[in-house]
Formats: C-alpha cells, sequence, structure tokens
C-alpha cells in the first residue's frame, strides 16, 4: 500500500476526488480512519427513483455509512446495512460489495414523508425500529450480523451504539449530504454529493481503549460519582474527539475540499499519514441469473399469482429499477429442466 507522510503535501493538495475512500492514520494520537466521498456513485442511485428531497439526505447518509464501513473488509464480500422501523422511510438497504461496488434503496410512505415537511431529519424519518449491519463472506458459516435498536437517533449515533456494543472501539463518525445547485436553481444540472468520516481509537495498549462505564441510571441529581476506578477517555482521543467536533458539514460535501485538505487542517498539528485512494461506483448485482433463483424458491401456486395480466412475470430491480420479463413458460420449463424432470437440450 503506498503511503504519503508529509503533511506539506496535503496542504498542496488541491485534486478533489468524488467516488473514491482515503484511509489515513495519525500516530502521535493512535488513531485510524477513513473519509469518503460520494458523487455520480450516489447522485445516480438518488435521482434514478425520483426521491424526495428529505428521503435522499437519508439514503445519501446511509450509502456513506456504507462505504465508510464495508471498506474495512479485507476479503472479497459483502456489507449490507437495513433498516427496518416504524417511521415515514419503512426500510432502507445499502449494499457494499467489497472493494468497490454500492447500491442502494428506500421505501417510504410518500403522505408522511410529505407530512413530515421539508425539514424532516434522519432521527425522525426513521422512527423506531431496528438497524442491522450484516458481513457476508459467501456461505452461512461466514455471515456476521450486528444489530441497534432505533429509538429516535439518527445513522451517525446509532453507528456510535453499535461499536460501543458491538466492537468495543472507541469510535466516531460524521455524515453529510448535500443537493449542489448549478446556474442558481433547480434543474438537471443539480447533482446530489454524500461525504463521512470515521475515525477510531487503537492504541498498542489494550487497557488505553477502554470505554468508560456509563454512569448508573439511579444516581442522584446533584452527585458525582465516587468511583474513580473507573478507566477515564484516554488524553489523545479526548484530543482527536474535540477535532472531529469541529467539522461543519460542508466540509464533507464541498468539492473544493479535497479529503486530503480536510485531513490536513484537521490533524496537521500532530501529522497525518494517508494511503492510497480506493475508488467506489455505482453497480447493481441484479441478473436474470439471479431473478431466476428468487422465482425457483417459489411454489408453483405462488408462481402462477405473479403472473400478470399480459401473461407474463414482470420483476423490476428495487435498486436499478431493470425490468425483468419472463415467460411464465420458459420458467417452469427451465426449473423442470434444472430439476431432473425434463428434457435436456
Amino acid at each position: 500500500m503506498s503511503e504519503t507522510t508529509p503533511s506539506q503535501s496535503l496542504a498542496q493538495s488541491h485534486d478533489g476526488r468524488d467516488d473514491a475512500i482515503l484511509p489515513f492514520a495519525v500516530e502521535p494520537l493512535d488513531v485510524r480512519g477513513r473519509v469518503v466521498r460520494l458523487g455520480p456513485s450516489v447522485d445516480t442511485i438518488l435521482r434514478r427513483h425520483g426521491y424526495p428531497d428529505t428521503v435522499a439526505r437519508l439514503l445519501g447518509e446511509a450509502a456513506a455509512l456504507t462505504v465508510l464501513l464495508g471498506s474495512s473488509l479485507k476479503f472479497e464480500g459483502r456489507f449490507q446495512l437495513q433498516t427496518k422501523s416504524d417511521g415515514p422511510v419503512e426500510m432502507v438497504v445499502v449494499d457494499f460489495e467489497a472493494p468497490d461496488r454500492v447500491r442502494a434503496t428506500a421505501r417510504f410512505d410518500a403522505g408522511r414523508v410529505a407530512a413530515a415537511g421539508p425539514r424532516a431529519g434522519t432521527a425522525q424519518l426513521l422512527g423506531h425500529g431496528h438497524l442491522a449491519m450484516t458481513i457476508d463472506q459467501g456461505s452461512a458459516q461466514s455471515r456476521y450480523q450486528g444489530v441497534v435498536a432505533l429509538e429516535g437517533q439518527g445513522f451517525e449515533e446509532a453507528a456510535h451504539q453499535y461499536f460501543r456494543q458491538s466492537e468495543q472501539i472507541p469510535t466516531r463518525v460524521r455524515l453529510a449530504v448535500a443537493e449542489q445547485v448549478e446556474g442558481g436553481g433547480e434543474g438537471p444540472g443539480n447533482s446530489w454529493r454524500s461525504g463521512g468520516l470515521l475515525v477510531q481509537f487503537l492504541p498498542h495498549s489494550p487497557d488505553r481503549a477502554r470505554l468508560a462505564d456509563l454512569p448508573p441510571g439511579d444516581l442522584p441529581e446533584g452527585h458525582a460519582l465516587l468511583d474513580d476506578s473507573r478507566p477515564q477517555e484516554d488524553d489523545a482521543w479526548v484530543e482527536a474527539k474535540s477535532l472531529i467536533a469541529t467539522i461543519e458539514d460542508h466540509e464533507l460535501v464541498d468539492p473544493t475540499v479535497s479529503s486530503e485538505r480536510l485531513l490536513y487542517r484537521l490533524f496537521h498539528e500532530r501529522g497525518v499519514r494517508v494511503f492510497e485512494a480506493q475508488g467506489v461506483h455505482e453497480a447493481c448485482r441484479c441478473s436474470r441469473e439471479r431473478v431466476m433463483g428468487m422465482v425457483r424458491n417459489f411454489s408453483p401456486e405462488e408462481r402462477r399469482e405473479i403472473v400478470g395480466e399480459d401473461g407474463r412475470i414482470g420483476i423490476t430491480c428495487e435498486f436499478c429499477s431493470r425490468h425483468y420479463d419472463l415467460d411464465p413458460a420458459e420458467v417452469e420449463a427451465e426449473i423442470a429442466r434444472d430439476e431432473g424432470h425434463g428434457p435436456q437440450g
């Protein structure tokens, strides 16, 4: 993996790069992380379905978070983020297929989204339910899933909760989404952008990474804890968190502020090392073979029920909107042949 170390080179970098993941390390603070900038990839996803602006922002956040987390995979596999909740946005699914493919979709109640208003945030749109993060290496034995309860928080806090309870790694995540306006108004020239930053405290000594226990819920108001034995946050992590807290949303999505320049602004006093960037692009996994695999799992009665009035089986991919038009007779013949009940052509 190639590296560039001098912070001066970061200060002089003006080449912003969209659809890329930039890993970095701040060794004096024992932190490592990634910056992600999504441009054409997330714009393609959001424009394809014509989502309302609030839903587009929510899905853009989910896409940035999924790429941040999924890009940590050291093998060819899939990382999926999925929500199911009682809010106006009933479900969000984002797939990241390592090392560089992302797709995303959302289901929502248009009436409830409109009623929530144009300023509705992620937490309000998600409501209550759960967020699942799944790592899939291709077999049932290699699947891992972490689940976080959605209780009125957004994706940033849900991610923090996930790392507290599942990974127990001190972590901070920042997410932002914006529509870049061209020509001063609405129109086809506008484009969606999303960005994110993930920073983790990974000291060589495990004791330094221990998280302080949460105070007991029955502690009387105004009383201080007397137990000084509880682990306190490491000074290096406190400093890193304070620097991350200074990030403005626009810095994560501004095309004139590259990931390198953002990292330089945050950590130049300590020195930051960046590694080789990884590109990302929007790509769907659907195919006729995958659609046939899904239809094959239906019972004969269920297959008859999905035949339309035109006598065809029509299936549209929720991710990329590609439509598959199947002949029921060909479907049954193919299933019979695969099961060894029909002629081998």
